[in-house]
């Protein structure tokens, strides 16, 4: 059997080989990044993610056997006006005014960098789960069998992403339906990055202090960053069980980022996902950030504005009151 750290080594070569395959051949070229008054790598800003709003986590089926490096040109192109269509279709439906904010927003996605997201392992898959997560999976299945609430008895029945509460980590810096703008922020020792959902906050400290105790966890965990040459290194973990990414094991998870300006408008983001007690290797995920400052961050009032939890928990007593 391969030690756990020797696949760690071999992911994060697989994973700067494939990043750069990920990226359009005009970002392949070298590119030196601009310093910051201080002297580090300066990759401030307003970013957004919506060209990859419809790029789907893993390679889809219709793909297998290609790589990512392989679906460039018009054939890319299609792939991404499909995915610009059938997200708006499923927002607005075929009634909708075509100067509508959505038909042109999503019209960003056609611009889009890939087909796909996961760039290691090299089948696009996350990879499969361990008998020790397969078992938590049966068990939390069986749970929810036996459960008779609703699914909204009460607000705590609801996501955290319903209550305004948190996207959690990294889903926070990943594409959704909207509010995909994110913005950098660079001190000496520091980064922080906000995210236009929900307004979470990351105050990322450029340290070689080791991680807090193990007692102190938060829906985003504990980062800790260097630099690389020009690259951003940020190593995450004690995480919540509440919120931890894709049900992994909040004890176990370490999630490693890699931040590299790839042009002038270009930030591409490249995460690795290790938990030896959820997933039987590590694997990665990539994807561009554009630098677009007419973009800005937008108020995110989220609990003022969510009308739909209320909404949500109204109907159901309506229904219960109906039977």
């Amino acid at each position: 059997m391969i030690p756990r750290r020797s696949m760690v080594r071999a992911a994060a070569a697989a994973v700067a080989a494939a990043s750069l395959m990920a990226l359009p051949l005009a970002a392949q070229q070298h590119y030196t990044a601009p310093r910051t008054p201080w002297g580090d790598p300066d990759i401030q800003g307003n970013y957004t993610n919506l060209t990859e709003a419809g790029t789907p986590l893993e390679k889809p089926k219709e793909l297998e056997g290609r790589n990512l490096s392989e679906i460039t040109g018009e054939e890319l192109r299609a792939i991404k006006r499909q995915a610009a269509e059938r997200t708006i279709s499923a927002f607005l439906g075929p009634t909708e005014a075509p100067d509508n904010w959505w038909q042109v927003a999503y019209r960003q996605i056609e611009h889009g960098a890939q087909a796909w997201l996961i760039i290691d392992l090299p089948d696009g898959k996350i990879p499969p789960l361990t008998p020790e997560a397969q078992r938590k999976q049966q068990a939390a299945a069986e749970a929810r069998k036996r459960n008779t609430r609703g699914p909204a008895d009460s607000y705590t029945d609801r996501s955290l992403y319903d209550r305004c509460i948190t996207r959690g980590f990294p889903n926070s810096g990943m594409p959704t339906i909207y509010g995909n703008s994110s913005h950098i922020t660079q001190g000496p020792g520091y980064v922080a990055i906000t995210y236009e959902m929900i307004h979470d906050t990351r105050i990322i400290p450029l340290t070689s202090v080791s991680h807090v105790g193990k007692a102190i966890r938060s829906d985003f965990g504990d980062p800790r960053g260097h630099w690389e040459g020009d690259e951003l290194v940020v190593e995450t973990t004690n995480f919540l069980e509440r919120s931890v990414y894709r049900n992994a094991n909040p004890d176990r998870l370490t999630v490693t980022e890699r931040f590299k300006r790839a042009g002038p408008s270009t930030l591409q983001w490249t995460v690795t996902i290790d938990d030896p007690t959820t997933w039987t290797r590590p694997w990665a995920f990539s994807l561009p950030l554009t630098l677009n400052p007419s973009e800005s961050i937008q108020l995110y009032e989220c609990h003022e504005g969510n009308y739909g939890l209320p909404n949500i928990l109204s109907a159901a007593r309506a229904e219960e009151r109906a039977k």
